[in-house]
């Protein structure tokens, strides 16, 4: 039995806990913004006993009751809207919650806390100041940590720092602790500066435990091949990295995943053009639009249509008709008085439905989101490591053959890290939603871990 075959029949929540010793001393938190239940599940094995939850959504509420609250003679206070919360009739040691990103997120507008979802802040500092918790943990978007909303992150901070609380914060990823997913948020971390440990508090250390998706998730493929190293000059044009690569985009080694996108290019980025028959002459023309779509010379757009005056200039012996051929099949459309661009000019929207693939192998797959993703997994893996032939034997071998799946629901809550005992909404596209908006569960378990030895 292989190691990705151990893995897929352990509960994924157990996977992360080996290494760690559960604090078994009691306290008590509330759970604001509960969602689904994120924080509830590790600070609940943490020895945390919930004296109250907050949520308002009515889906979310149904899955939190069915999986939490389950005894009816239970003392434990649904509190609906938070901005009805005041003063509790008990005290509470910790207040924990995933406070709405929409404000902060780019998936949203941005509006920071000008949007009433941004407002909810103040909502939190008011619970905060009226309970006095030992501690806080609060969660939300990277976002937040950007220039664009700095004025708004200090604004937090001192709010909560004015209330009594030594406070910090740091942007974790859900891959540091064990989970195959690249999900950046902020935690928000305040102690009660009257306790004799306030100041010691230090983020956890990313765990040595790193899986990859074929760990997780089943029904996928798993090869254990050496991958080859290369030259940058190898991988990438006149041997120039692009900035914008990620974290798990390696400068020496083939991409784990594909990406389906006509203003983007790369050795694992599968064209329109990659896709639909196409002459060499055709392909030619649009890897010209591709590289020059976005000089400033054509206009001021991070993308612009080229008049067929400018494109005549750049392919030589242009006919007017080999660009209608490419409107005919989709790669291109006409923009009156403009010029032509790509038909399929979302990143986001990707081709055909499609945005990524990734491979069985990928050590991360993007972050999940409340909307969804337009993300797939190969449910075989692709050997071959020679960068001229791997996106063609990828296209072969895995795309048109359609050896790939979406995820699932229940893979959504593996990549979480929630346990396989966790009730899921009866409606996948609710279960994602849900698991898309959750708290990575063992995130929440190593913090909290820290966190308890300064306050207990």
């Amino acid at each position: 039995m292989q190691i990705s075959d151990k893995i897929q029949q352990l509960d994924l929540f157990q996977l992360f806990k080996p290494n760690l010793v559960t604090i078994k001393t009691k306290f008590t938190f509330l759970d604001l913004f509960a969602g689904i239940g994120g924080f509830r599940i590790p600070l609940s094995e943490l020895g945390g006993i919930c004296m109250g939850y907050s949520e308002i959504d009515k889906e979310a509420i149904k899955t939190y009751q069915k999986n939490f609250v389950t005894d009816p003679d239970s003392n434990e206070l649904f509190l609906g809207d938070i901005t009805n919360i005041n003063q509790l009739p008990f005290d509470i040691d910790v207040i924990v919650g995933g406070v709405p990103c929409q404000p902060w997120s780019i998936a949203g507008k941005l509006k920071g806390l000008d949007d009433p979802r941004g407002k909810l802040w103040l909502d939190v500092f008011r619970v905060v100041e009226l309970n006095k918790p030992k501690a806080f943990i609060f969660e939300n978007v990277k976002g937040l940590t950007e220039p664009r909303n700095k004025g708004s992150l200090n604004y937090i901070i001192s709010n909560l720092t004015t209330l009594g609380y030594v406070v910090k914060y740091q942007v974790l990823n859900s891959y540091d602790f064990g989970l195959p997913q690249d999900r950046d948020r902020i935690f928000i971390v305040g102690i009660r500066n009257d306790l004799e440990n306030c100041w010691g508090f230090t983020f956890p250390k990313p765990l040595d435990n790193k899986i990859k998706l074929c760990d997780v998730i089943t029904g996928i493929q798993k090869s254990d091949f050496v991958k080859k190293k290369f030259s940058p000059k190898i991988l990438f044009e006149g041997g120039k990295v692009p900035a914008s690569r990620g974290r798990f985009q390696k400068v020496d080694e083939l991409n784990d995943f594909f990406t389906f996108a006509d203003i983007r290019d790369g050795h694992t980025t599968v064209h329109s053009w990659d896709l639909t028959e196409t002459s060499d002459r055709e392909k030619l023309i649009c890897k010209v639009i591709l590289k020059n779509r976005r000089k400033k010379i054509y206009g001021p757009k991070d993308g612009n249509p080229l008049s067929f005056e400018v494109l005549e200039k750049l392919i030589p012996n242009l006919d007017p008709q080999e660009l209608d051929s490419l409107v005919q099949k989709e790669i291109l459309r006409s923009v009156e008085d403009k010029g032509y661009e790509f038909a399929n000019s979302k990143i986001s929207s990707g081709i055909n439905g499609i945005s990524k693939i990734f491979l069985p192998q990928s050590n991360a797959i993007a972050t999940l989101t409340a909307t969804g993703t337009r993300d797939f997994v190969a449910t075989v893996s692709l050997e071959c490591q020679e960068p001229e032939l791997y996106k063609q034997s990828f296209i072969q071998k895995i795309y048109l053959p359609y050896k790939f799946k979406p995820l699932t629901a229940q893979d959504y809550a593996k990549l979480q890290g929630f346990p396989e005992s966790f009730q899921i909404a009866d409606s996948e596209t609710t279960g994602k939603h849900q698991f898309g908006n959750a708290v990575s569960v063992p995130v929440v378990y190593n913090l909290a871990k820290v966190l308890l030895k300064f306050i207990l």
